[in-house]
């Protein structure tokens, strides 16, 4: 014979599609590419993204082509609805400040438009990420000749 107990704990064990219940979404910031002309683009994919279930807020910057969106949304429905409803193509932000990657002006991270102070992430990319990382020997002359370094060479 079962017992109560033993029935409640394989109950509580079970995953949440067989209970019925589903899985909470994290709370999480995503930022998007959006390219936005005027006042009415921005307008547009502001309504779009407000209307949606789970979104907390929603942040537009025209100027760097951004937006940022709070709250408990995967990154795909956003995607999806910003073509369905607002007629604009999305992409996660690509770029990061120049302070994150060790030569922003390599071939693969220097991008023409890129907002002021932002590269391109190429960091998780296999193919350009030994462009823009530096080898220990580049690191080791680089703080030879730094201004911060109180040994450095005197003739910089």
């Amino acid at each position: 014979m079962i017992r109560v107990d033993d029935l409640i704990a394989e109950l509580c064990e079970l995953p949440a599609k067989v209970i019925g219940r589903k899985k909470r979404k994290e709370f999480q910031e995503l930022a998007f590419l959006v390219r936005m002309d005027c006042e009415g683009c921005e307008r547009r994919v502001r309504k779009a993204l407000e209307g949606m279930e789970g979104v907390s807020s929603v942040e537009v910057d025209p100027k760097q082509n951004k937006v940022t969106v709070s709250g408990q949304v995967e990154a795909a429905e956003v995607v999806r609805r910003l073509r369905r409803r607002a007629g604009k193509k999305a992409e996660p932000w690509p770029f990061v400040p120049y302070e994150v990657v060790p030569h922003p002006y390599a071939p693969g991270a220097y991008d023409k438009k890129a907002p002021p102070g932002y590269v391109r992430n190429v960091l998780d990319d296999p193919d350009k990420a030994p462009l823009v990382r530096a080898s220990s020997m580049e690191e080791r002359y680089t703080t030879a000749f730094s201004d911060d370094n109180p040994n450095s060479c005197a003739v910089m």
